[in-house]
């Protein structure tokens, strides 16, 4: 694999603040920002829309190559998944089973090629389940977030506002199930571990800003941080 000087990976459960740090982290550096979930997410959805069974990896593989994904580098500069919106991508439905499409060997093969690709194009903020442990496994920066899964639901149900709270929950906690069949909780060898529990976002990127400037001071050059405006 390729050394990817510009990539900083974040990988955590769902629910433990990836999006949120990932997305500021990005802007205060200058880089687009790649939530790799969305790309399961918009095959969950094109699943659920094909009527393709979960279950069938062969019929999903086909569903993800006419997936078109783009990163804008413009600001934002943020994935977009072509034809598909956040309110269908983020619903209960697909929550509840895109951990099931995302399970397959053969979908995540794919995927990290598409990732891998994307990343390397531009440089990215990427998060994920497993972009630092087997995507990007050189990233100068590998961050893990970690927090209660309580916690975790509460905050998904707020980012829903769909009034469904109890039912986010449930799928959360079937989510994290079946995400640690295919990617066990824990971190990289040699990410910087940041426990949200008692974080709020600001200082939360703050906390990875400092490991940016450990790990890869570099990085922050061209970047907002480099006149520490966003810290």
């Amino acid at each position: 694999m390729s050394p990817s000087p510009r990539v900083v990976a974040i990988d955590g459960a769902a629910g433990s603040g990836k999006s949120t740090l990932a997305r500021s982290l990005a802007a205060a550096l200058g880089l687009p920002y790649v939530n790799t979930g969305l790309m399961y997410r918009a095959l969950a959805a094109a699943a659920l829309r094909e009527a393709t069974p979960p279950d069938d990896d062969q019929a999903l593989v086909r569903l993800a190559r006419g997936l078109r994904f783009i990163v804008r580098v413009e600001p934002p500069g943020e994935l977009e998944v072509e034809g598909y919106d956040s309110s269908e991508l983020t619903s209960v439905e697909v929550e509840s089973t895109v951990s099931v499409v995302a399970s397959h060997d053969v979908v995540r093969a794919y995927m990290r090629r598409e990732q891998r690709e994307l990343g390397n194009r531009h440089g990215a903020v990427m998060e994920g389940r497993d972009i630092a442990s087997v995507v990007f496994t050189d990233a100068p920066v590998k961050l893990y977030l970690q927090a209660p899964a309580d916690l975790r639901a509460h905050r998904r149900a707020i980012e829903r506002s769909s009034g469904q709270g109890s039912d986010v929950a449930a799928a959360l906690g079937r989510r994290d199930e079946r995400d640690a069949r295919t990617t066990p909780h824990e971190p990289a060898p040699g990410a910087v571990v940041i426990d949200t529990s008692e974080l709020d976002p600001q200082r939360t990127l703050a906390v990875a800003i400092e490991a940016v400037r450990e790990l890869a001071p570099e990085m922050l050059g061209s970047g907002p941080t480099a006149s520490g405006t966003s810290t």
